[in-house]
């Protein structure tokens, strides 16, 4: 029998390395799109990321859905994890910095919070992850340094356009748990294959990529994106779904700040500050608030 602790050691190792994957796609996304048009490299990411969870599902002889309900119902996962919630997120970035982008993006956990109490109960939440979300938020606040919310209300359409992303991003984990009898990479694969059949026009009609020369970095970078930021994190994301549940898997974007910190530190040999240390370890305790097992009380009952 498989120990608990061990099994959990397992699901947050993996959440770390899926917001290690998401958090670094920023890196890839701005070398790329030095020479490739913003709706073209998204084209080539899903594309791309189709064809490598193609490969992955018929290596593991796993089958892919015949009906089409299933079919469906992976095109709505993939406009809330993909398609919808990338070209807002895009959209809104032109317009809102980085920093402040970043915390807006950070809210997933708190929707999904609140979408889970009044909405769809698909999950037990309660007081304990309603802290873990909000410790995550300050978390997130303290590492890219309070200054980043003096814009905020400064330009309501791009700041409004990253909060559906979050939104998009909290109604996909939600909607991710309808795929339990599908495997990881099948899920992932077919929602990246309706993201190829919609973006790729997209990309024929508005960039004409025929005519782009990209150079050998861009390709590169290109490749990494699809390939890992995307194709083998979504198959972390999907077995998360299941294992930590919604709130568990949106719980990374907590880590993703962090982890950009740390790289910068590791890499670029910057300086981490006391009140960025403090926002570390904030948004660290968030993700074990919301992620820790917790004990079922026992039923009370009437003395004979």
């Amino acid at each position: 029998m498989q120990n608990p602790k061990t099994s959990l050691a397992t699901e947050f190792l993996l959440l770390a390395i899926l917001a290690l994957l998401w958090g670094t796609s920023y890196i890839f996304i701005k070398i790329a799109l030095v020479d490739i048009p913003p709706i073209t490299l998204i084209a080539m990411r899903v594309s791309i990321s189709a064809l490598f969870l193609t490969g992955v599902v018929l290596w593991r002889n796993d089958k892919f859905p015949r009906d089409g309900k299933t079919w469906r119902m992976l095109l709505v996962q993939a406009i809330f994890n993909s398609i919808g919630a990338w070209t807002v997120l895009a959209w809104g970035q032109q317009y809102v910095d980085s920093g402040l982008a970043s915390v807006l993006n950070s809210t997933s956990p708190v929707f999904l919070f609140f979408i889970t109490l009044f909405v769809t109960r698909h999950e037990t939440v309660n007081k304990a992850k309603l802290i873990g979300a909000l410790l995550g938020v300050a978390g997130v606040v303290m590492i890219v340094g309070p200054d980043a919310l003096r814009g905020l209300g400064a330009n309501i359409g791009g700041q409004a356009a990253i909060l559906l992303g979050a939104l998009l991003y909290a109604c996909g984990a939600i909607y991710g748990k309808r795929f339990g009898a599908l495997s990881a990479p099948v899920t992932a694969a077919g929602t990246m294959v309706w993201a190829s059949i919609c973006l790729i026009p997209a990309s024929l009609l508005l960039d004409q990529p025929w005519t782009l020369t990209p150079a050998p970095r861009a390709i590169i970078a290109v490749l990494m994106l699809s390939v890992f930021c995307t194709g083998m994190a979504l198959m972390i994301y999907f077995r998360l779904v299941r294992t930590l549940g919604s709130m568990g898997v949106a719980s990374q974007s907590y880590l993703r700040a962090g982890i950009g910190v740390a790289l910068g530190a590791l890499l670029l040999g910057e300086k981490i500050g006391p009140l960025t240390l403090a926002g570390i370890f904030c948004a660290l305790s968030g993700v074990a608030v919301i992620n820790w097992p917790r004990k079922p009380r026992p039923i009370a009952t009437n003395p004979a």
